[in-house]
């Protein structure tokens, strides 16, 4: 079973980093894609930065130049992660980590996410 656990949340002041990992564990070589998403209380889940297997990345307007995606294959530890620099308390959310297979069939997988809190 596939399974990907997020770590490195916490609490941060305005200005502040943050550095998420998520540890992918399973039977999946890899993913074509994999993202960091995002839902803060009483909106809906939005994607923050995504990263190709070919290694092209896409970024939020919100996040563009404060945060980078990237990820970590050598010796098969196999994690992503989501370096967060200039936080702000917007971006207090509940961050997921997310895998893309596009076998077929399609399939997401999920983490069962972790807190940022951003305090001004």
């Amino acid at each position: 079973q596939v399974q990907l656990v997020e770590s490195g949340g916490g609490l941060v002041q305005a200005g502040g980093s943050l550095r998420l990992s998520c540890a992918i564990s399973g039977p999946i070589s890899s993913f074509n894609a994999m993202a960091w998403y995002r839902q803060a209380p009483g909106s809906q889940r939005e994607q923050v930065a995504v990263i190709a297997s070919g290694g092209s990345t896409h970024y939020a307007d919100s996040v563009e130049g404060r945060f980078a995606i990237s990820r970590d294959r050598d010796n098969a530890k196999n994690t992503l992660y989501l370096q967060m620099n200039s936080l702000r308390p917007e971006d207090t959310a509940v961050y997921f980590c997310n895998g893309l297979s596009y076998g077929p069939p399609l399939r997401q997988y999920w983490g069962q996410g972790t807190q940022v809190t951003v305090s001004s």
